[in-house]
């Protein structure tokens, strides 16, 4: 990582005081700068393995069952959600085990894990999930758009439990569509106006009843457990967000493909978790792929648990609003995030690293390094910061955002390079591109407002160094 001369970070400040993109050259030479850059790539790595290294693995015992012993019936219709739930209370009554989902089709509801417990689907097994809302109440307690309720159960769900494993090669299908699940309000709506004034008004979260509403429960969210692993399998067409590990410790999501392109289908959102490695998955999304969360205003506030320490690497990014997105539910704040050895492919991603915040969230964005990218292409700017997303500046908790920093990255197509803009009386703070490489024009022009310091080296586009 380099450091600007007094003269430069002079420079730079000058040209964001004008509201303009800051266009100032290296000053280090060649063989200086790569040294430096080679200490910065040995230093984030360091930290990202450390990180990895102290996330824990399920630990769960070698015995199967099998769902069809527990009269699963394979053939698309035939409900067999007491068979798995049957499945699963048994291997969790003898310690522990992994239920085997065989090949073929299994028609299902709710799926709720328990301490201990694999659920394995074999290649060539698919859960279809029933869409009929009824079939996922009684509610359970849950997390929406940054806020706890009670509220319809994800698809698979597990709360308070350890050491539990989703795995195979298999394919969970949700099977949300414009005829069931996405009829129902979007995040901005009135139900979700009702929610939010129930948590502001202090109403205790077993009395916030989610079935007077309609907000579309997650795919996968364990909530309040340890030691999670999610790994091989194929989502598809959730209601929601995808993947929702919630106030978890030490979760692995490995070699996953999530492709839901519906609305708000979020890829993998860890919210107020502590220890998360998401590596080698695959992701086309309706919404971000990635979104680190945090809590919501107000309720944010009360719970006031931070989303620290994850690794994202050896990933893809095709369709999504932001590759990897920090926000904008994040109140409790967001720190040490590491995003390594990444390809974004699509024009249909709208920004590589998004960050999306406002004053009436609060909260912290610290020390983000997003570095080894390969971009074939991409919709919009390599780096997107907003302050005015949603309320915009209608609050009185001002966020912070500082430290920053994109480098390696290999762009063949961008329409922007970075748009980052701040509060005029809490600008953004420190924020750091170092050897990025855009190949060809850019179709709008960089933006950097009420930023106090943005260092660029070695940034250059189109065959010119800013």
């Amino acid at each position: 990582m380099t450091h600007s001369s007094p003269n430069r970070r002079q420079l730079l400040r000058s040209a964001i005081a004008l509201g303009s993109a800051a266009v100032v050259p290296s000053l280090l030479p060649s063989s200086a700068f790569a040294q430096s850059q080679q200490d910065a790539d040995r230093a984030a790595d360091v930290a990202a393995d450390r990180i990895i290294a102290a996330i824990h693995r399920p630990r769960i015992p070698q015995r199967e069952i099998r769902i069809t012993d527990f009269g699963a019936v394979p053939d698309g219709t035939t409900d067999t959600t007491q068979a798995l739930a049957n499945a699963i209370q048994s291997a969790h009554r003898r310690g522990g085990g992994r239920v085997v989902v065989p090949s073929g089709t299994w028609a299902t509801g709710p799926i709720h894990l328990l301490s201990r417990v694999e659920l394995h689907l074999v290649e060539g097994a698919t859960l279809l999930f029933h869409t009929d809302p009824a079939a996922y109440l009684p509610t359970v307690y849950s997390r929406w758009q940054g806020i706890e309720l009670m509220n319809y159960s994800p698809l698979i769900y597990a709360y308070g439990q350890h050491d539990i494993a989703l795995t195979g090669n298999g394919v969970l299908d949700g099977q949300a569509s414009t005829d069931n699940w996405y009829t129902w309000g979007k995040p901005g709506g009135s139900d979700f106006s009702a929610l939010e004034a129930t948590a502001n008004a202090g109403i205790p979260v077993p009395e916030r009843d989610g079935a007077n509403y309609h907000l579309r429960p997650c795919f996968v969210e364990p909530y309040r457990c340890e030691r999670v692993l999610v790994e091989g399998v194929t989502l598809r067409n959730s209601p929601f967000w995808n993947l929702h590990p919630t106030l978890c410790q030490d979760v692995t999501i490995r070699n996953v493909t999530v492709e839901s392109t519906g609305p708000n289908t979020d890829g993998c959102d860890p919210e107020s978790c502590d220890g998360v490695l998401i590596e080698g998955v695959s992701f086309n999304t309706g919404d971000d792929c990635i979104a680190v969360k945090a809590g919501r205003n107000t309720d944010g506030r009360r719970v006031n648990v931070p989303c620290q320490n994850l690794v994202v690497q050896n990933s893809t990014f095709a369709n999504g609003h932001g590759g990897i997105t920090l926000g904008s539910e994040m109140t409790g704040g967001i720190r040490n995030v590491y995003g390594r050895d990444l390809t974004m492919s699509s024009t249909g991603l709208r920004a590589g690293h998004r960050l999306k915040t406002n004053s009436v969230r609060g909260g912290f964005l610290e020390n983000s390094h997003v570095y080894r990218v390969n971009v074939q292409a991409i919709g919009g700017p390599l780096l997107l910061i907003d302050f005015n997303y949603g309320e915009g500046d209608t609050g009185t908790y001002p966020p912070t955002v500082t430290d920053i920093n994109l480098s390696h990255w290999s762009v063949a197509s961008a329409s922007q390079g970075w748009d980052i803009q701040g509060y005029a009386d809490d600008p953004v703070g420190t924020v750091r591109l170092s050897d990025v490489t855009i190949d060809g024009p850019l179709s709008k022009a960089n933006t950097a407002v009420n930023v106090t310091d943005l260092e660029l080296d070695h940034v250059v586009i189109n065959g010119v160094e800013q």
